[in-house]
C-alpha cells in the first residue's frame, strides 16, 4: 500500500507501453527528430556545449546546419572550426556557408538589420 510508486511503475508498462511502442515510434517520432536535429542554433551558452551538441547529432545524421545571428556569429564559426579541425580523425568537414541579414523589430519599435550565418558541417 505504501509503495504507490512501484504499483504505478509496474501497471502502465504492462499494457499501454507495449501498444504505444509498436505504433508511436514507427509513424510519428522519427520524422520530427530529423527535422529539428539537423540545425544547431547558436546563442549564449558555453562554446563546448554547442560543439558537443553538433558532434552528437553528426553521429546520427550526415549533415548539420549551424546557425547564428548578430553577436553569436563568431561563436558559430568557432564551433564549426573546432568540429572540423580538432576532430580530424572523425572525418568532419565544413560545407556551404551562407551569409544573410534579417530585418527585426527592436524594443523601441524600429526595424533593424541583423546579420545571420548558416554553416553546413558534413560527416565524411
Amino acid at each position: 500500500m505504501s509503495e504507490n510508486g512501484n504499483e504505478y511503475a509496474s501497471s502502465p508498462p504492462a499494457e499501454p507501453s507495449n501498444s504505444q511502442q509498436s505504433s508511436a515510434p514507427d509513424t510519428s517520432s522519427q520524422p520530427p527528430k530529423h527535422d529539428k536535429s539537423n540545425t544547431v542554433f547558436i546563442g549564449k551558452k558555453p562554446l563546448m556545449a554547442y560543439v558537443t551538441s553538433t558532434l552528437l547529432q553528426l553521429t546520427e545524421i550526415p549533415s548539420i546546419n549551424i546557425r547564428a545571428r548578430g553577436m553569436s556569429i563568431s561563436r558559430a564559426v568557432d564551433v564549426a572550426q573546432i568540429v572540423s579541425r580538432k576532430q580530424d580523425n572523425a572525418g568532419y568537414s565544413i560545407g556551404a556557408i551562407e551569409l544573410d541579414s534579417e530585418t527585426l523589430e527592436s524594443t523601441d519599435g524600429k526595424q533593424r538589420n541583423v546579420s545571420t550565418i548558416n554553416i553546413v558541417v558534413n560527416r565524411n
